[in-house]
């Protein structure tokens, strides 16, 4: 499994947000200057975390961005799947694939059902409110 730029950046957006959060909409160039993304690229990752209905966004002069909900509600695997799709690591055991000719007798299967439960149970273990927490202690320790 590897995870592409985009599920990164939007894991640190989402974090930067969280991290950020004071009840105000927080600009898009603020993310990208702190983040070090360039704007025309948080453009895109902005629009896949509204489209997943992880964020939105607010218009006007005092516009920009915002959690749609409390960081404690969000997983990693929320965030990751809004840019990754399904984190199955392979395709035969994905949710409403076709089943699989060799499955019955199948002996890696287990494996694979294994290494999946392993990957999502952790993704969906790890809150958005914890990585915010971890981030704002490892700023304060490089002050």
């Amino acid at each position: 499994m590897k995870v592409s730029t985009k599920g990164r950046y939007e894991l640190r957006t989402m974090i930067d947000l969280a991290v950020n959060d004071n009840s105000n909409p927080i600009p898009l160039k603020d993310i990208a200057a702190r983040q070090n993304i360039s704007l025309k690229y948080m453009e895109q990752i902005i629009a896949l975390l509204i489209k997943a209905k992880l964020v939105k966004s607010v218009r006007g002069n005092s516009g920009g961005y915002m959690l749609a909900r409390p960081s404690m509600q969000y997983t990693a695997g929320d965030i990751l799947r809004a840019a990754e799709g399904d984190m199955t690591p392979i395709d035969c055991i994905k949710k409403n694939s076709p089943a699989c000719s060799r499955a019955d007798f199948c002996t890696v299967l287990p494996f694979w059902q294994g290494l999946n439960k392993v990957i999502n149970g952790y993704l969906d273990s790890v809150t958005l409110a914890e990585l915010a927490r971890q981030a704002k202690e490892k700023s304060h320790l490089e002050i």
